[in-house]
């Protein structure tokens, strides 16, 4: 298991120099990657401030060398694959090929969709990310792309250059478990950011359910290449008892754990706080 830290888009963390000192802090500290947020609004709270995630993980990845860096999640739908394509090649030509790709359909669909004049229809925006990641996968070879979807289109065009890592960097897909579409959709792909219905207060779901969901996604994929299932909460501060939460995720098969702070609470978008666990290091298996 490789262990990551996740920051919200907000807040302290809409500064791209609060997004450094995380990341420089967190290589330094044993962590294996950052992961940033990519909402517009989230809730709509009064006064709250957002940064663009792309120049974060650009000052990441500027003050770092080794960690994994990425979106967790960004909402395809909302952008243009172009454009995605292109800032994603950035990026893993800054970092020396260090980007995970995650997408989603993203959420709230009427705050940050619908609001801005666009369809917050589940079924379109799931569409939308399935011919997207599509095409930017096409985008990253640098070859010529033609492509005629119902949402994008692509009249012989080549995008360069190409991400550093060939094939490409690595694309995980968020999905709400119990449902099977999502994880189908993650099957075609590198790996799963699931969230589960089932999780509650403690924000942990039973190893069994994550047992089920693995064996679902192994039984929906044709290869044998490696899958990433990415998978996290706030672990305890004392390492005997972090080491007994994370544990039997491991041994259910989750490779990534993913740090944050409980979502939803004071702490979650304010940098000392993060600092604090961060500097602690992972949890140690």
């Amino acid at each position: 298991m490789r262990f990551s830290v996740c920051i919200p888009n907000f807040g302290d963390f809409a500064d791209p120099r609060a997004v450094a000192k995380v990341a420089s802090t967190a290589e330094e500290a044993g962590w294996d990657g950052l992961f940033v947020w990519d909402h517009v609004v989230l809730d709509k709270r009064p006064g709250r401030l957002f940064g663009d995630p792309w120049i974060l993980l650009a000052a990441a990845a500027l003050a770092t060398s080794r960690i994994r860096l990425g979106p967790m999640v960004t909402p395809v739908a909302r952008r243009r694959p172009q454009q995605l394509a292109r800032v994603v090649s950035t990026l893993d030509n800054l970092s020396g090929g260090r980007v995970v790709f995650g997408v989603g359909l993203g959420a709230p669909l009427e705050a940050e969709f619908g609001d801005f004049g666009e369809s917050a229809d589940p079924k379109a925006v799931a569409e939308k990310l399935d011919e997207g990641v599509d095409l930017i996968t096409r985008f990253w070879t640098g070859e010529p792309v033609t492509f005629s979807g119902k949402h994008f289109t692509a009249r012989d065009v080549t995008l360069l250059p190409p991400p550093v890592q060939r094939p490409r960097p690595p694309v995980w897909v968020a999905g709400r478990w119990p449902n099977r579409r999502p994880m189908r959709r993650a099957a075609r792909w590198d790996g799963v950011v699931p969230i589960f219905e089932s999780a509650g207060a403690k924000g942990l779901p039973e190893v069994s359910e994550v047992r089920d969901m693995i064996a679902y996604i192994r039984s929906e994929r044709d290869t044998d290449a490696p899958f990433d299932v990415v998978f996290g909460g706030t672990s305890p501060a004392d390492p005997a008892q972090a080491r007994s939460v994370v544990e039997p995720f491991a041994e259910a098969g989750v490779t990534w754990w993913e740090e944050s702070l409980p979502f939803g609470s004071a702490e979650e978008d304010k940098l000392e706080p993060v600092l604090r666990r961060v500097e602690a290091g992972p949890p140690a298996l």
